[in-house]
């Protein structure tokens, strides 16, 4: 079930966030920090009407932010669409890896943004994360170009 998150899911999401950040540099991705995504990142998101949550049996495990583009950065990049939605820290508990999980959170923003008649949906990954680049690339997402800034992978996909 993917629903809005709300202000109860806060702690859980923080420790989400904990788990999946120990999760990337045991696989050598330097994607966050330990300090992101944190709890504030999460409110706001939330207060936003913009994070989305997947619960399995009462536990949350995982989510999406789908924003309005408005990421100065993403100004380095050629996009093929500036009428966009933009994804930002999607995590999966790494016990419910290859799941499907990150599919269906995906196809959630996917129907989000068109749902709001927008043209594209954005995402950026850092170079070393290849589960996030072919996860994005199986759904027809097409790289746009290096965001030298935030050393990331621009991504889009057309609506």
């Amino acid at each position: 079930m993917i629903r809005l998150g709300r202000q109860e899911d806060l702690d859980q999401l923080y420790l989400l966030a904990r788990r999946v950040v120990k999760n990337l540099r045991e696989n050598r991705i330097d994607q966050w920090t330990d300090g992101y995504p944190d709890r504030d990142d999460f409110e706001k998101d939330i207060m936003s009407n913009a994070l989305f949550i997947v619960e399995y049996e009462g536990v949350l495990v995982g989510s999406i932010t789908v924003l309005p583009e408005n990421e100065e950065f993403y100004h380095e990049v050629t996009w093929d669409s500036d009428d966009a939605y933009v994804v930002h820290r999607v995590m999966v508990s790494p016990d419910y890896h290859r799941q499907g999980i990150g599919t269906a959170l995906f196809e959630h923003a996917i129907a989000y943004a068109k749902s709001n008649n927008k043209k594209a949906l954005k995402v950026d990954t850092h170079p070393d994360n290849y589960r996030m680049q072919s996860l994005i690339q199986s759904l027809g997402f097409k790289y746009c170009g290096y965001i030298r800034s935030i050393n990331r992978q621009g991504y889009e996909l057309l609506l």
